[in-house]
């Protein structure tokens, strides 16, 4: 299959309205089924016997270096074959790999069930962009971006009820667990949460590929070996076939010294910092066992996040020789600040989303069900409001800025930052609510005008290698350190869940710093976009 079946779209018609609700619950479903995790974290602790650190684990790095690592192929593959198709399968496929975590009785069949989901919901980003890229117009970016946006509150919020509903029931439904085929409650959370995206990959796959460039007015040539070129990029990334690509390229000495000296360092990091957090806790429970030898939580955390940076490193070098135009556009200075940014706020975004119904229930001793009820919906509607807020505001900036969709990002993260001691600081459980209502507002309008961003710094070809680059960044090192990092603060410090969320905060000054730059070099940067790629060598 290949490009030559796509169909044109009227732009922003009713075929482009369909296609943002299936690409929407695509991303709500893909949210509910990373999030239910964390609503369930206590039953989980009690069954499997590990501590705090070992659920951030489970939550972010397990699932995060996975998802991260296949965004590279498969973002390849969304820029060159058909992305409703790709995006149907995945979608069928990571709900497999949900519906396995209910089979777990260990915490190793469990993270073979997060990696998975991982490697399934790699997709969506990269793919469901570009789709929505080509059906609306470019001048509806933002408040596309913001629908999508507020989609991922949906599926967090339906992830804190789902969880907490399914496994309440499930406890009452069998008080003497005497349960259907043994499952636990929160085993039959994972079974249920498969459920809806089996109808919503079926409904995906089934729809019409649009034609690639059309909203920018920019002709797209076909790509004749799309799997060729995603198998390439996924070789490209690991240790033996990377090198064996590098063989293949003929790659200068120069090249080989940075890729070695690189994954060196990254080693001995990992290895240093596995010691160091180590020695933080009297005791850490083994996460692995192979053989004789047993892995630490620390050990897996810091050995994912040291491959993890090899893989960026190892795929930056074979962008640059393979693909210099887009190596160029993705590395302007705008993408980078974006990139630092967005990497250092999800450090925060992925703790508060791990650890705050925890957090609830620790302080103010109440049930899984006595959460979920509030703080759900507290979390799906101000993660509705907040992004179609920020969609359409950025928009109307954008008509009046070069650069107005960027003043809502710098907004929101400076904003969110200025209040977080405050809202974790509540005596009561109602005096939370109503501070994380403002909090939570701010917090979620900087992701659409992010998102639209992106799609304006690139050619229409590397939309979706620009959100793999995007989710790859952002998730090995936002959602691989920040759930960890909380919980193993709150491991080694007893302050308290809330006390180790605030301590994140410490990167916002960084945080700001690069939304201010990102604001500055925004306007010349996409105004050249063409301009650089034909400079570049790019035939357009």
């Amino acid at each position: 299959m290949n490009n030559s079946v796509s169909t044109r779209y009227p732009l922003g018609g009713k075929k482009a309205w369909y296609a943002l609700l299936l690409v929407s619950l695509a991303q709500a479903i893909s949210l509910m089924d990373r999030q239910i995790l964390a609503i369930l974290i206590p039953r989980i602790k009690a069954d499997l016997h590990v501590g705090d650190a070992e659920m951030g684990l489970l939550y972010g790095t397990v699932f995060g270096l996975f998802y991260a690592l296949f965004s590279l192929p498969l973002g390849r593959l969304a820029d060159g074959w058909l992305r409703t198709k790709l995006l149907g399968i995945s979608i069928v496929g990571w709900s497999f790999m949900t519906s396995l975590g209910g089979a777990a009785q260990s915490f190793t069949l469990l993270a073979v069930s997060r990696l998975g989901v991982g490697i399934g919901e790699a997709s969506v980003s990269p793919a469901g962009f570009s789709i929505l890229s080509d059906v609306f117009p470019s001048k509806m970016r933002g408040t596309v971006s913001a629908i999508v946006a507020s989609s991922i509150a949906i599926g967090l919020g339906g992830a804190i009820w789902f969880g907490a509903g399914i496994a309440g029931w499930w406890d009452i439904s069998y008080p003497d667990g005497d349960t259907p085929l043994g499952l636990a409650a929160w085993q039959a959370a994972f079974v249920f949460a498969a459920i809806p995206g089996l109808i919503v990959g079926f409904l995906m796959f089934r729809l019409p590929e649009p034609e690639r460039g059309v909203a920018d007015g920019i002709t797209t040539p076909e790509d004749p070996h799309p799997f060729r070129e995603s198998w390439r990029t996924f070789s490209a990334t690991l240790p033996g076939l990377v090198w064996l690509e590098m063989l293949r390229d003929k790659v200068a000495p120069k090249d080989w010294a940075i890729n070695i000296s690189g994954g060196a360092v990254f080693i001995a990091f990992g290895m240093w910092m596995t010691h160091w957090t180590n020695s933080l806790r009297d005791s850490n429970p083994i996460a692995i066992q192979i053989g004789d030898i047993g892995l630490t939580g620390n050990g897996l955390q810091w050995g994912m996040v040291a491959f993890g940076a090899y893989v960026l490193l190892s795929w930056m070098q074979s962008l640059y020789r393979r693909d210099r135009v887009a190596f160029k556009l993705l590395t302007s200075k705008t993408i980078l600040f974006m990139i630092g940014l967005a990497v250092l706020q999800f450090v925060i975004n992925y703790a508060i989303m791990a650890w705050t119904p925890t957090f609830l229930m620790q302080r103010f001793d109440k049930t899984a069900g006595e959460i979920s009820a509030v703080y759900g919906a507290v979390i799906m509607t101000l993660g509705i409001v907040g992004p179609l807020v920020a969609g359409p505001l950025s928009d109307l900036l954008q008509k009046r800025f070069a650069n107005g969709r960027m003043y809502v990002t710098l907004f929101a993260v400076a904003g969110s930052s200025l209040v977080v001691s405050w809202v974790y600081s509540a005596d009561a459980l109602d005096q939370f609510y109503w501070r994380f209502v403002p909090y939570s507002f701010i917090l979620t309008m900087w992701i659409p005008p992010l998102y639209a961003s992106f799609m304006d710094l690139v050619l229409p070809r590397m939309r979706g290698t620009v959100m793999s680059f995007y989710t790859l960044t952002t998730t090995i090192f936002g959602m691989g350190l920040g759930p960890y990092a909380t919980g193993l603060i709150n491991d080694t410090q007893g302050k308290g869940l809330g006390s180790a969320l605030v301590s994140l905060y410490w990167v916002a000054p960084i945080i700001i710093l690069f939304a201010v730059l990102a604001v500055i070099f925004f306007s010349r940067d996409s105004t050249t976009v063409v301009e650089r790629a034909r400079a570049a060598g790019e035939n357009i």
